[in-house]
């Protein structure tokens, strides 16, 4: 009998909470550190990442407005799904990046204890944005962080799935809605993630996730109106320069790119890097 070949998935984008293909159809091969074919994955197009700005933005008044603690419980919910996916995810980390399967298993459970960290933010991150402010005269006066609208991440290309988790989990779990470009050599476990979330209780176009050639998909959403904020953790220096400037003709917040070993303590930095600060003044007695 000759050899039998193997089915290789062809994965879809994820927008708007459901899972269609590029726009163009095309796709390209995903290959191991050695070089093998692993799958198929979509090549999204400007076309797709306008369609996930505007999947993002229909869903940002939903989420922003949900209560802190139920924005937590959902990302919770997502770590527990995560947690019964570990050895899918540790076996794309392992192809992807070339580890060993126990290093791989050590990068998927930071991944997955990081989400659970940045889940237990969402109703305290107000305590240590927010003031109440001293005001000469009979006054409140206080400031209560809020999020920043629609943020475009760059997904780091050296750490396929703790790296995307550190810079996703901060976003969301503040009230902002995000579009996603995954690492162009290894997306696989960005769009595996986009499978745990398809299927979780986080609402349709609060994560949008993108495959394919980095620069084709991360200039328009530098330039584009409605993205109010981009994270350029996995542009290289020359890229992070021209998307900079794209971003500086629409006033978007921009976080720089700078070498990062994403299994140390994140801090807070991110979590505070898409808030805006709301300021109120009410009289006293009233």
């Amino acid at each position: 009998m000759s050899e039998r070949l193997s089915i290789l998935k062809t994965y879809k984008l994820y927008v708007g909470g459901k899972f269609p293909r590029s726009e163009s159809g095309r796709v390209y091969e995903v290959t191991d550190s050695k070089g093998n074919w692993l799958a198929n994955a979509p090549l999204a197009s400007r076309k797709d990442a306008r369609d996930a700005v505007t999947a993002a933005r229909k869903a940002f008044g939903g989420w922003s407005g949900a209560t802190a603690y139920n924005r937590g419980q959902i990302l919770y919910r997502i770590a527990e799904m995560l947690e019964g996916r570990r050895d899918q995810f540790a076996a794309e980390v392992a192809s992807a990046e070339g580890l060993s399967a126990s290093k791989a298993v050590a990068l998927v459970n930071t991944a997955i204890d990081r989400w659970v960290w940045y889940a237990g933010w969402s109703d305290k991150i107000a305590q240590i944005a927010g003031s109440a402010n001293p005001v000469a005269g009979p006054y409140f006066n206080l400031s209560t962080p809020e999020p920043t609208g629609v943020v475009a991440l760059i997904a780091p290309q050296d750490s396929s799935f703790l790296g995307l988790i550190s810079v996703l989990a901060p976003a969301i779990v503040t009230g902002n809605t995000t579009v996603v470009v995954a690492a162009e050599r290894a997306p696989l476990p960005a769009l595996s993630l986009a499978e745990v979330l398809a299927t979780s209780d986080l609402p349709g176009g609060v994560v949008n996730i993108l495959s394919g050639r980095t620069p084709e998909l991360a200039t328009p959403l530098a330039a584009h109106q409605d993205v109010n904020a981009i994270d350029l953790a996995g542009a290289d220096p020359a890229l992070a320069t021209d998307l900079e400037t794209a971003a500086a003709d629409n006033l978007k917040r921009v976080v720089r790119p700078h070498p990062v070993d994403w299994r140390t303590d994140p801090g807070t930095d991110r979590l505070l890097s898409f808030l805006e600060t709301k300021t109120v003044w009410h009289p006293m007695g009233v």
